[in-house]
Order: C-alpha cells, then structure tokens, then sequence
C-alpha cells in the first residue's frame, strides 16, 4: 500500500472503536502521526499504533467541551507537529422514542456530542490550518439517518443532518484557503454502537444486512478506506460532498 500520509499530522476523535479506530490505524499504517482521541480507549489505540512502529499520541477528551476540544488541536500541533486531516468521528446514540416522548436532557447530550462536537473540532482544526498555511482535510461523521426517516431517533437524526449542512458551510468558507471538507454518512457497519444496538435478535440483524443493496452489514475497515481516500490526495478535487457508506440502502430506499 502507498504510504499516502508519511509526513502528515492526522487526528481521529471517536477512536477508540469502531470506524475511528480503524481510520486511525489507517492513518499510521500510511506514515501519518496520529492523535487518537476518545473519552475512552484511546490509550490502547495509540499503543497499537507504536507496536506496530507508527507514532501516536492519545487523549482523553469531551468533544463537547470547548476548552478540553481547543487543547486537544493545541497538543496535537505541539507535539506532533502541525496538522494535515482530522477525521471528526465522535458521536453517541440513543433510540429517544418519538419526537413527543424525546427527553430534553437526551436531546441536549446528542447534540452536545454530536453536533457540538463537531463544530468545536472543526472550529480549532480550521485555525490551526489556516495559521500554517498549508491547506488540509476535514472529513466529519455524518449518518445515513440525516437522509433517510428513521422513526424513533429525531435527535441522533437532526444532529446528524445538522452536521451534514455545517460540513458543507464550511466547505465553502475556507476552500479558497486549501481546506477541503466533507462528510460521509455510514449506516450498517458493523461498529460496537451497532452490534450493541442489535443485540441477539438474530431476525433484526438480518433485516439489516438485507436492506442493503449490498445483502450485507459493511466493516469498520470498509467505512475508514472511504475516510482515508477523502483526506488523501487522490481526493484532492473534492470538498462540499457527503460519501454514502451504507451499502446501497439509501439509493434503495
């Protein structure tokens, strides 16, 4: 595999599992130095990575909080030296029942985490580009959820297509500085959020997979090779765009 990131500073929040593990892995293997970010599992991801003779960081952070999300982009810049990609991952779920039963407290914790946290990561990531003048690549975690009803989560799915919307403002605002920004929007990746979703209701599980175009649940290794090409040059004309990764259930829909 081409080393497409030796030289470059990445960051992955939601890296303790699932897709932002796997992208952060991704980043390594590729030569890139990587801030592992999670409020949980960080430390075992980073310590992957130097097993495996890559170079990582990890920390501990709420991407809800403003001060703990600004010395996150700070430390990353010091201590690795400057950032090239972000991968914006971090995100929580929660089946809030329907809109009128949706509890204020769960609406305002998704979006904190959610949609917050996206803006937070984005808004110091931005400057720290912009203040080294190299350009670079944001990709945020969006949902298929944002493009297709899902009854039952109106929080998780506004905080979703929220996100889309400021991927695509941003996008535009700071293109014009070499930044380029996108999101993608997974749906049946087989990520822990997921599997504890599922449970063992092995009928709900195979409904799932077969919705797909694809007859089948994607890989979390699946999901990050879309993250990793969008922040790498071979995307180098791509900004504004919100990438699929659902295995067709959309496009089926």
């Amino acid at each position: 595999m081409d080393a497409r990131f030796t030289g470059r500073i990445a960051l992955v929040t939601g890296a303790g599992s699932g897709i932002g593990r796997a992208v952060a892995l991704g980043f390594a293997r590729e030569g890139a130095k990587v801030a592992v970010v999670d409020v949980a599992g960080a430390d075992g991801v980073a310590a992957e990575i130097a097993a495996a003779g890559g170079t990582a960081i990890a920390m501990g952070v709420d991407v809800g909080d403003a001060a703990a999300v600004a010395a996150m982009v700070t430390r990353t810049v010091a201590e690795l030296g400057g950032l090239d990609c972000a991968y914006n991952n971090a995100g929580i779920f929660a089946e809030t029942g329907f809109t009128a039963d949706c509890d204020d407290d769960v609406w305002e914790r998704i979006m904190a985490v959610n949609l917050r946290g996206v803006f937070l990561c984005m808004k110091h990531e931005i400057r720290a580009m912009l203040a080294a003048g190299k350009g670079g690549a944001i990709v945020n975690a969006s949902s298929a959820t944002a493009y297709r009803t899902v009854p039952g989560s109106p929080a998780y799915s506004a905080s979703k297509a929220a996100v889309a919307a400021l991927t695509r403002v941003a996008a535009v605002e700071y293109g014009g500085h070499g930044i380029r920004i996108n999101a993608v929007a997974p749906a049946g990746i087989a990520t822990p959020m997921l599997e504890k979703g599922l449970g063992d209701n092995a009928e709900r599980r195979a409904k799932v997979g077969a919705s797909r175009v694809l007859k089948r649940l994607g890989t979390p290794d699946e999901a990050a090779d879309t993250v990793l090409y969008l922040c790498s040059d071979q995307a180098s004309y791509i900004t504004a765009h919100t990438m699929y990764l659902d295995g067709g259930a959309i496009s089926a829909a």
